[in-house]
């Protein structure tokens, strides 16, 4: 009974957080702001998805499966990094009308575009 609930549980909050990543991915305005709805609630909706889909079958039918684990693994290190690759894209896209491109909110512009920041000395 135990194991029912706590895989129902895991269920309904991986159902909770892929809607939420979804309907952030279809409704927010900018693809910079597309961005956080897969790569951090569809994520972490799927993990959930996965790791109780491991619970399952290891206090259910008694077999351990790591598979689940192993693609969980894999989306939490790829998700990031498919992000990073796609502002890096945007933001060089927009390279000739920076008036698109959002404030960094920093003396530092974005660091894609600028380069590094000018040397500082010790005293700083």
């Amino acid at each position: 009974m135990i194991s029912e609930i706590a895989i129902t549980a895991l269920i309904y909050l991986a159902a909770f957080f892929l809607f939420v990543g979804s309907f952030g991915l279809a409704k927010l305005p900018s693809l910079m702001q597309r961005l956080h709805g897969p790569t951090k609630a569809t994520t972490l909706g799927i993990g959930s998805l996965l790791i109780a889909s491991m619970l399952y079958f290891l206090l259910e039918r008694g077999a351990l499966s790591i598979h689940e684990l192993l693609i969980t693994t894999f989306l939490f290190l790829t998700a990031p990094v498919t992000a990073l690759m796609i502002a890096n894209a945007h933001i060089l896209r927009d390279t000739r009308n920076r008036k698109k491109l959002p404030p960094t909110g920093g003396a530092v512009g974005w660091a894609v575009i600028d380069g590094p920041p000018a040397e500082q000395s010790d005293q700083d």
